[in-house]
């Protein structure tokens, strides 16, 4: 079992991503993602997602907001993972050459046009229309075979 943070840092109708093509055995090679990844022992996932964020952009979280929680049943080598999606309004900072991938700021009209895993497409608009949820996706050979969610007032 994997626990990781994923976030997305918006400013001005932009979000920022990476994309994901420096690392060798990238399981999200050639893809987009928010910023994040792995817990360190004994860390909270505000904790994790302020480190990430640093370590990966150069930037300092200056607010996260708890959106959602997604599982991902045997996702990454047979392991489960869970993931805090966080969504950061507020950063200060500038932005580095990123070690994990280019990073860009992409206007949220043309994200429609980028290559994201499939259940990304599915739940990124929860992010921006403020849904509160815990979704569960499940992907077989790469390929999204199923979803289910439940949103929160």
């Amino acid at each position: 079992m994997k626990l990781a943070t994923l976030c997305y840092i918006r400013n001005d109708n932009k979000i920022l991503l990476l994309h994901r093509n420096k690392k060798e055995n990238d399981i999200h090679a050639g893809k987009y993602n928010g910023l994040g990844g792995k817990f360190e022992q004994g860390e909270t996932p505000e904790a994790c997602a302020r480190r990430e964020i640093f370590e990966e952009s150069g930037l300092v979280a200056e607010s996260l907001d708890l959106r959602g929680f997604i599982t991902f049943p045997k996702f990454a080598r047979g392991e489960d993972w869970y993931v805090f999606i966080f969504v950061i309004d507020k950063v200060s900072g500038e932005l580095i050459d990123s070690p994990e991938g280019t990073l860009e700021w992409v206007e949220e009209s043309k994200l429609g046009s980028l290559n994201f895993w499939e259940g990304d497409r599915i739940f990124m608009p929860w992010l921006f229309e403020q849904k509160r949820f815990s979704a569960c996706f499940v992907y077989e050979s790469g390929k999204l075979a199923d979803y289910s969610v439940h949103f929160y007032a």
